[in-house]
């Protein structure tokens, strides 16, 4: 489809069809009204629409559906995506209500909302477009799709007003006629965003049929008729409904729009919470109608992640900048983006396309450009104004009136550096012309391209003359490009600058810097992501992560969000409080310490989106009287359905968040959440909030295992229960998604002024979700680095500012993103800081020095800057000027002259001429002067001269500078005499010129003195003949009295062979700066008398032979800086101080850098020396001793060393006879020099005994030797070591040990590793105590070493010992035992020296049997025998090593006194329990065999107090006494079991139960009966394999833990053998009953709760055999 401009409407090649046959009678007849309501038409404008298409399509009945003028701004004007009718030349815009310029529809004059510009013009005109649109919903369609449903909050973005764009008003009785210029015809492109229906077609329809019924609805009648006009009546169609149907329609329609504005507010949620994100126009490029020749600029301002690249198209071919070069100007800068078209012609006229594209998508946005040609009259004085030479532009003013202003800015700010937490002031002083007292100019303020707004952090004032901005708190966030913008009606002028703001000082040093721009996204009701940008300082330590605060508004209190520190950027913040409102802060990390807090950021409530986007809404629409309500049943008691689109939108180590969608099936009532999760692969499924559920449609999961893969999925719940789950997501892994961006590369500087350098380089690859940059900049060798911004910059390109001129620079760069910052780039190259070159400013101030009939001389001044070279020469310009209008430029000269003065030949007598300079350099033509005044070319007859010309001010100082001038061109009828110079105050009127001189001057200089400093000064010169004076020349500009910091003079000087020069140095040079040097002013060119040296920034002017010829000033003047310049004087007097002292220096002595000294050699040598600070090659030295010349030989051994100047004499040996006086004579061509030692008495003897011990110390050097004698160290395990440093050591080297004379014998061989020889004693004590001594030796010799360790010395080693010990010591600790409370410490090991003292609440404890010390091993322990209130206190055990008390403390009361207390009754009460339990003592045997027939008698003792109750069991029941067998229990201790007569019966296993209230035992005895038929006449020996079986005791301890148990001691047991033998009868029946040994006995009574173990019985295998059982084993 093709969107046609506005006014293609008027003319005949307009495509009549794209209009419906059956609208345009309608619509004709809608054009009409909607034109009687507009307040102000505006040709050149178009329809604008915050987030909607930029340009709205004129077809279609001239008017489209604009959606987004219904939502403007969070508002609605009215119900579903309709009914903002923006005609198609009316202009609106996001501040359409408030702007004078904007046209603003009404409806029965009724304001709908003050943001919003929802335009309705009665309900008749609606009625005809329902009827229209019912008419052809083809031709509707075309309107309808470039419906923008998103709704966008408010962004204040920089206005995109064109900059100059010019405005006419065109009266409507001539909007209706055919315009006397001609358009092009071009396409278009549509927009189109579906919402809520699947198909374009269905969306169409049911927009068009609400549009209808909303307004039939509003009559409040519940009946309406649609009118149409005339031409339409036989379509006409009549409706009539019912209340009910009404009123259901009424309900569907606020269902609908319910469900565009959540789907809306999802779609703008989707866009804040990810970083990446499809390009967006925040502001679109607006159409312009401008008239030829003028210039119009495009801006639009586009947001996106990664940021958008634009691309600019005319009539969709893209614009190649290259190609048309001056044409297009198209500009990026911190997403504003524009596009410049210079000196516009009719081809201009075009469509305009800005395209946005990142990885994420593409977006363009269009505007058009009509180019006006003038056809009629027009006054040729309107197109002069002034000095200016382009043609006027015409602008419509919000007064109704055209003009023109000029805006121009003085006294700007510059590049400003703050700290955080200072004030920065911004200002500027804003010049308008014309000055128009009711036409006030709008002043606004932006960072980096955003509208700054008034808050507590920025305050702004307008005093009428400056504007200026106050950062009252300074944070990083406020560091970027600050931007004045002046609005004087449909002009502007913009100034821009950049703020620096580093970090404050840290409250712990070397804790990083605070993060900044923290910021909110995702709020719902009790979940909010708290993002935010890493700081450019870390401190010195890499970050190890983030806290982050959280404050309700209202209070004072921070609450941490998280317990460990996160290293994400981002940091999902739950658990917030619905319908309350936080602040936010991040503090950074590190392991020196936690930063400063960042800047708080904005509030944000925990509220659903769509209830924060209802709260900031305003009324939809005029109250029409009527309330809709809705029949519908509530949908109470539903399970609600399953969510849908669960997704995971970011997962890291630390978290995942989940977000989905509410289910459509979940009634009336409120629903919340339940998240489960499972690992992947399993369906092991667990809820993570098990507690609480959520409400908001998203969460994040914490506690995740890193590394693991989970799967997530959703339960929706309500009063009703739990519905059934959503689909699971996709496995998830637990790990950052986002990666640490690689390092910027390719790092290039380039110099941009002298403290400024420009750094590019290129994106990191693969970079994902960049925020930015961070650039350091380093001087070169310092190794220091410093950063240049601590806000990150995006883009490839910066400025880094603050640089020392001169010094030299590298610089690196470092990415940033979420998950943090990358490592640095390589080092830039070394970049020196320096101006780079520019093309120079204007030349001003041009004059006539004379004018003859044909012909006239220009003189002027030279350009203020120079743009960093030299100037190269200058192109002149010049124009007729007839009745007051100038005519076209003419170039005077081809090629550039490098005079300030130029003659233009070939004029016209009498004609008035304008001329105009320009002066050119290395890097171009520069900008033409402002034209001159009109000078009419004629012939002087004047007989005074004229001007003077050229007139210059250098060598300033604060009382004096000299002024330069040169002749006139005219001289007049005579020759020119001399001059005057006049001066004044720069502010003083012009009656106070005053004369400088009484008589004419000769020359053309003239040094003024007497002038006061800091006073501004302005000169003239006039020049003087016999006719009288002449005109004087322009004047100067101000100069200032005052010696600059850093000023230097010329200095004179005479260098060491007599050569006089001039030297002069400058510091401020540039790189093309040059030294000038003149006599007398004037250039010197005989260069037979000096030669000039130049080497960077110093320059000698040397005098060949200084004479008479050579008196008179010379003077050096550095170009291309600000004035550099100054002079000396060389007169009579001058000249003759320099010749004597060139003669002084030309036969000078040689000077002496030290005097003759002597020194002693490594083997013992005498060295003489002395350095001269200069030699020839012709140097000669004599040596003397006692006034006789020595010579070289085999005693003297002479060097001279003519480089260095250094002249020695060697002896090998010092003899008595050699004391005396030693002399060295230099002598170096006429210069000579001596210098004499004397070694003489004592101090030759002194010298002689240190050449001695020098040669015996050399000799013994040349075998193994020791250069560290032995001594010794205490190791940190408090063993002492005995160390020695050797050298000259090689493999056959012994090392051999002793003590007391007595060889130590070491077990290895020492390998002398590093040089060190060492021997260790472990557990040093008073036997350790002697003489060392340690002997080197192989075939070159040995030496020795020795160390006494006795009385003074080894107490000192004690003491180390005894410290190092100490420090040994472990912390005191508490232990409870049985007897009471043990304090204890392990040292290293223990020796007697080390004195240990006890202290209890600062008293010394004297030790008696209940509290008693002493050592254990390593243990030193304190003993605190049954405890009482008083023990309790602060102990601390002083461990004194003969020099220093070393103290461990530990506190026993309170709580440590009372578990302690508590422990030891516990073990007390158990010992008197274990001593106290019942027990059998012993006497039972494990097993019994006896033959039947006989008496068994079994005894044992027991023990128990009190005294233990006694029970038997047979085979586990109870057992009592009877007639057979006899139970008895005697004394309390003695138990007996007696079976008169045993049988076969009896056999089993019987038990005895002791217990009293201690504790209960049981032993176990077996008792074997025989019968007599089965038993042998043998009974085979008793040998280790008889079996036997292990007695059992249980036994059960009253107040007794499994943990406190002991081992058994394994008990000797014995066996217990029944044999038949013939009986006596005076005896019972004898059964042999081993008792238990006393040993047995004493080890069954160191068994912890359990009973004695009993006798084994051996007894006959074969009877157990018989019986078919196996033998026992031995048990333990």
């Amino acid at each position: 489809m093709m969107s046609l401009p506005f006014y293609q409407r008027h003319h005949e090649h307009y495509d009549r069809a794209y209009r419906h046959k059956a609208l345009q009678s309608t619509v004709s007849q809608y054009q009409k009204e909607t034109k009687s309501k507009s307040a102000l038409y505006a040709q050149g404008s178009t329809a604008y629409a915050r987030g909607s298409a930029a340009y709205r399509h004129a077809s279609a009945a001239d008017f489209s559906l604009d959606s987004s003028a219904a939502y403007s701004h969070g508002s609605s004007a009215y119900d579903l995506e309709s009914a903002a009718y923006s005609y198609g030349s009316t202009a609106y815009d996001h501040s359409a209500a408030q702007s004078k310029r904007s046209a603003a529809y009404s409806l029965d004059s009724e304001s709908l909302s003050k943001s919003s510009a929802a335009y309705s013009h009665g309900s008749e005109s609606i009625n005809k477009l329902a009827a229209a649109y019912r008419l052809g919903s083809e031709a509707y369609s075309l309107g309808l799709k470039d419906s923008n449903l998103m709704i966008e909050d408010q962004s204040y973005k920089m206005s995109p007003k064109a900059k100059r764009a010019k405005q006419n008003l065109v009266s409507e009785d001539k909007e209706n006629e055919a315009i006397d210029y001609s358009v092009p015809i071009f396409t278009g492109r549509e927009v189109s965003i579906s919402g809520i229906t699947d198909t374009e077609e269905e969306r169409i329809k049911e927009s068009a049929a609400y549009v209808a019924k909303r307004n039939l609805f509003a009559t409040g009648e519940g009946v309406s008729v649609s009118k149409v006009a005339k031409s339409t009546s036989e379509e006409e169609h009549h409706e009539k409904k019912s209340r009910k149907v009404a009123i259901r329609e009424s309900a569907e329609r606020v269902a609908l729009k319910k469900t565009l504005e959540e789907t809306q507010a999802f779609h703008k949620k989707l866009n804040q919470d990810k970083l990446l994100h499809a390009p967006e126009f925040v502001i679109e490029p607006r159409s312009h109608t401008i008239w030829e020749k003028q210039n119009v600029k495009f801006h639009c301002s586009v947001a996106g992640w990664p940021a958008p690249r634009v691309t600019w198209y005319k009539n969709n071919v893209p614009i190649n900048v290259q190609t048309h070069p001056g044409k297009y100007i198209i500009e990026s800068r911190y997403g504003l983006h524009s596009l410049e078209i210079t000196t516009c012609d009719f081809d201009d006229t075009a469509q305009y396309r800005a395209s946005a594209m990142n990885v994420k998508g593409e977006i363009s946005a269009y505007a058009s450009l009509v180019v006006k040609r003038y056809k009629g009259e027009i006054d040729a004085s309107l197109l002069y104004a002034g000095t200016s030479s382009m043609p006027m532009g015409f602008g419509v003013t919000p007064h109704g009136y055209a003009s023109r202003f000029e805006i121009s800015f003085s006294d700007k700010f510059d590049v400003a550096f703050g700290r955080e937490g200072e004030t920065m002031s911004l200002g500027c002083t804003v010049v308008i012309s014309p000055d128009i007292k009711r036409f006030k100019p709008d002043i606004e303020w932006y960072r980096n391209g955003v509208l700054i707004t008034p808050s507590k952090w920025v305050q702004m004032h307008w005093s009428g003359e400056r504007a200026s901005l106050t950062l009252t708190h300074a944070n990083k966030e406020d560091e970027g490009l600050y931007t004045l913008r002046v609005v004087m009606g449909e002009y502007y002028e913009e100034y821009s600058n950049y703020v620096f703001v580093r970090d404050a000082d840290a409250e712990i040093p070397g804790a990083p810097g605070a993060p900044l721009d923290v910021q909110c996204l995702d709020a719902n009701k009790d979940y909010v992501i708290v993002s935010w940008k890493q700081p450019a300082v870390d401190g010195g330590n890499p970050i190890l992560g983030y806290f982050i605060d959280r404050c309700e508004v209202g209070t004072t209190h921070w609450t941490q969000c998280n317990e460990t520190p996160v290293k994400f950027a981002r940091f999902p913040v739950t658990g917030l409080i619905e319908g309350r409102s936080y602040i936010f802060r991040v503090r950074a990390v590190n392991k020196a310490g936690i930063s400063l807090p960042s800047r708080v950021s904005e509030p944000v409530a925990a509220l659903d989106p769509a209830d924060r986007a209802r709260l900031r809404s305003h009324p939809s629409a005029p109250w029409t009287g009527q309330i809709i309500v809705t029949e519908e049943e509530p949908a109470e008691g539903v399970v609600p359905g399953p969510p849908t689109d669960l997704q995971v939108i970011e997962a890291t180590k630390n978290y995942v968040v989940l977000s989905w969608k509410p289910p459509g099936q979940r009634g009336h009532e409120g629903i919340m959440y339940f998240v489960e999760k499972c690992v992947a692969g399993t369906e092991d499924w667990q809820r993570v909030n098990t507690e609480i559920p959520v409400k908001s449609p998203r969460f994040a999961v914490f506690d995740l295992a890193e590394g693991k893969s989970y799967c997530f999925r959703v339960r929706c719940c309500n009063s009703a229960g739990i519905g059934e789950p959503s689909e699971a997501t996709e496995a998830t892994v637990v790990d950052d998604k986002l990666d640490i961006p690689k390092a910027p590369g390719r790092i290039m500087p380039s110099r941009n002024t002298d403290t400024s350098v420009v750094v590019t380089w290129t994106e990191p690859p693969d970079a994902k979700e960049l925020v930015g940059y961070y650039i350091e900049a380093s001087v070169v060798g310092s190794g220091h680095w410093e950063p240049c911004n601590n806000n990150p910059v995006k883009g490839t390109r910066f400025i880094c500012h603050g640089l020392i001129n001169g010094e030299k620079y590298i610089f690196r760069v470092r990415a940033v993103n979420a998950a943090g910052l990358s490592e640095f780039s390589q080092d830039s190259e070394p970049i020196e800081v320096k101006a780079a070159i520019a093309a120079p400013s204007p030349p001003y101030d041009i004059m006539v020095l004379e004018s003859v009939r044909d012909s006239m001389v220009l003189g002027w001044k030279q350009p203020k800057a120079t743009g960093g070279t030299e100037i190269t020469g200058y192109y002149v310009n010049y124009r007729e000027v007839v009745n007051g209008v100038p005519g076209n430029w003419m170039e005077a000269n081809i090629k550039a002259i490098s005079e300030r003065a130029y003659r233009i030949e070939n004029l016209k007598e009498n004609m008035v001429y304008q001329f105009q300079v320009a002066a050119a350099n290395l890097a171009g033509v520069g900008t033409p002067s402002l034209p001159s005044q009109p000078f009419k070319c004629e012939e002087w007859t004047i007989a005074v001269p004229g001007p003077p010309h050229d007139v210059t001010c250098t060598e300033v100082r604060k009382d004096s500078l000299v002024l330069l001038w040169k002749e006139p061109v005219y001289t007049g009828r005579s020759p020119i005499a001399g001059y005057y110079v006049d001066m004044k105050e720069t502010e003083a009127k012009e009656e106070r010129w005053r004369s400088v001189n009484e008589k004419p001057l000769q020359k053309k200089y003239l040094k003024i003195g007497g002038l006061n400093e800091g006073v501004s000064y302005v000169f003239r010169v006039r020049a003087t003949n016999q006719a009288g004076v002449g005109k004087p020349s322009d004047v100067t500009d101000p100069v200032i009295a005052e010696t600059r910091p850093g000023t230097k003079e010329v200095v004179v000087d005479v260098d060491d062979n007599g050569v006089i020069s001039l030297n002069f140095e400058c510091d401020q040079m540039s790189p093309n700066s040059k030294f000038v040097w003149s006599k007398n002013y004037e250039p010197i060119e005989d260069d037979s008398r000096l030669n000039i040296d130049t080497k960077g920034g110093k320059s000698k002017a040397i005098f060949k032979d200084l004479g008479e010829d050579d008196l008179g000033i010379y003077s050096c003047v550095v170009t291309d800086t600000d004035g550099v310049s100054s002079s000396h004087t060389i007169d009579e007097e001058e000249m003759k101080r320099l010749l004597a002292l060139s003669h002084e220096r030309k036969f000078p002595i040689v000077p002496l850098a030290s005097e003759l000294a002597v020194e002693i050699l490594e083997k013992g040598e005498v060295r003489f020396w002395l350095q001269a600070e200069k030699l020839s090659g012709n140097a000669k030295a004599n040596f003397v001793f006692n006034d006789k010349e020595i010579f070289n030989g085999e005693k003297y051994k002479m060097k001279v060393d003519r480089n260095t100047g250094l002249i020695e004499m060697i002896m090998d040996k010092l003899e008595d006879k050699d004391e005396g006086t030693y002399t060295f004579q230099l002598q170096d061509g006429k210069a000579t020099n001596q210098s004499s030692l004397v070694l003489i008495g004592d101090v030759f003897k002194k010298l002689q005994d240190e050449a001695e011990f020098q040669r015996k110390e050399w000799h013994r050097k040349q075998g193994p030797h020791f250069v560290d004698q032995l001594g010794w160290e205490v190791t940190d395990e408090c063993n002492v070591m005995l160390k020695c440093k050797v050298a000259n050591i090689k493999k056959e080297t012994h090392i051999v040990w002793y003590k007391d004379d007595r060889e130590i014998m070491v077990d290895e061989e020492h390998d002398f590793k590093d040089g060190v020889c060492t021997l260790l004693i472990s557990d040093f004590s008073k036997k350790d105590a002697g003489t060392y001594e340690v002997i080197l030796k192989d075939d070159r010799g040995k030496d020795t070493s020795e160390l006494t360790l006795k009385d003074t010395a080894f107490a000192d080693l004690m003491s180390e010992v005894c410290r190092r010990i100490a420090l040994s010591a472990t912390d005191l600790k508490i232990q409870s035992t049985a007897e009471g409370i043990r304090l204890y410490s392990y040292v290293t090991y223990y020796v007697e020296d080390l004195r240990v003292g006890w202290v209890h609440n600062d008293t010394q404890i004297k030790f008696t049997d209940r509290v008693k010390t002493g050592v254990t091993g390593e243990q030193i322990w304190l003993q605190i025998n049954e405890p009482t209130q008083q023990d309790k206190g602060r102990y601390t055990m002083e461990l004194f090593d003969g020099k220093t008390t070393h103290k461990k403390t530990v506190d026993l009361s309170g709580q440590a006194f009372d578990e302690a207390f508590a422990e030891f009754q516990r073990l007390k009460q158990a010992a008197i329990a274990e001593k106290n339990r019942a027990r059998v003592l012993g006497g039972l045997p494990d097993v019994v065999t006896i033959q039947e027939g006989k008496a068994l008698n079994l005894s044992c003792t027991v023990w128990g107090d009190p005294t233990p109750e006694v029970s038997w069991l047979k085979n586990e029941k109870p057992f009592v006494s009877d007639a057979n067998c006899i139970l008895r229990f005697e004394h309390g201790k003695n138990v007996s079991f007696t079976i008169s007569t045993v049988s076969t019966h009896d056999s089993g296993k019987y038990s005895i139960v002791v217990k009293n209230s201690y504790g209960t035992e049981t032993s176990d005895v077996t008792v074997i009966v025989i019968s007599v038929s089965g038993l042998t006449d043998t009974v085979q020996g008793h040998d280790q394999n008889n079996a036997t079986a292990s007695k059992k005791k249980k036994t059960t301890a009253s107040k007794q833990k499994e943990a406190e148990k002991k081992d058994f001691i394994k008990p000797h047991v014995k066996a217990i053998i029944a044999t038949e033998e013939t009986p006596d009868p005076n005896e019972m029946t004898p059964v042999e009953i081993e008792k238990n040994t006393k040993s047995n006995q004493q080890a069954a009574k160191k068994t912890d709760g359990k009973a004695a173990v009993a006798e084994k019985v051996p007894q006959p295998t074969e009877s157990l055999e018989r019986q078919g059982k196996k033998p026992l084993e031995n048990k333990p």
